[in-house]
């Protein structure tokens, strides 16, 4: 018998596939919920577990995510176009090797060597944040525009486009999609990361995780691991519609 042809994978319906991810953090959420009013909590716990603290680490948490993940792209944006032109072949490995530092180093010691340099604090936090997200940007950002046809750099030149416009309007727009992948993971890599933030002073779900493992208080390491958890699902599904929806047509 002659062998059967795989059939290709069917993907989801966009509206399935848009929905899917919040619904199901919605369903872990109410889980969540669900279960902590069964337990019979302690004083500790209920200083934890209140509305109250979860609503102000959760803004601590999307504060050091959102702040750090802005001075990325301020920093590692223009640093991968720079790398990327044929001019600057000498400093390219220079800068990749600067970007690779960040996540040579073990976190926990750049925030140690952040700490003896700035205190503790949301600026400390900050530094290692950044460090340790910028290299994926940095990287997508050279490959993406590497990845233009030059005969699309040639038809603009014929136009009469200068360097700057071919940057802004060939280049840029069509490494639009590289560059959001980065984006997306730098966004999931400081959620997880930002909570090695609470051993500088600087907040966030790493306070509940650290002080229920301190306290032995079980329930508050739990909703703090399971609220990072949904926090960088989130965010990862919005970086997915963001690359739908920018990345240029015909793509």
């Amino acid at each position: 018998m002659a062998a059967r042809r795989a059939r290709p994978l069917r993907r989801l319906p966009f509206g399935t596939r848009v929905l899917f991810t919040p619904v199901a953090i919605a369903v872990v959420l109410v889980a969540l919920y669900a279960w902590v009013s069964t337990l019979e909590l302690d004083s500790i716990e209920q200083r934890s577990l209140n509305r109250a603290v979860i609503v102000a680490k959760t803004i601590e948490h999307l504060e050091m995510t959102l702040a750090a993940t802005a001075l990325v792209v301020v920093i590692a944006i223009p640093l991968g176009v720079a790398a990327s032109r044929a001019t600057n072949r000498l400093i390219a490995p220079v800068i990749l090797t600067v970007g690779n530092l960040g996540q040579a180093v073990p976190c926990i010691g750049l925030l140690v060597l952040c700490t003896f340099l700035m205190g503790v604090g949301f600026q400390t936090a900050l530094v290692g944040l950044v460090a340790y997200a910028v290299l994926p940007v940095l990287r997508n950002t050279m490959v993406g525009v590497q990845q233009v046809d030059p005969a699309l750099i040639e038809a603009a030149r014929g136009m009469g486009m200068t360097r700057g416009q071919i940057l802004r309007r060939v280049e840029l727009k069509l490494a639009v999609p590289a560059i959001l992948a980065g984006l997306r993971t730098a966004l999931v890599l400081t959620v997880g990361v930002a909570t090695l933030g609470a051993f500088v002073a600087a907040g966030g779900f790493g306070e509940l995780i650290i002080n229920g493992l301190k306290l032995n208080r079980m329930p508050v390491t739990i909703v703090g691991g399971v609220l990072t958890a949904c926090i960088a699902f989130f965010i990862d599904w919005l970086g997915g519609l963001a690359e739908d929806l920018l990345k240029p047509r015909g793509m």
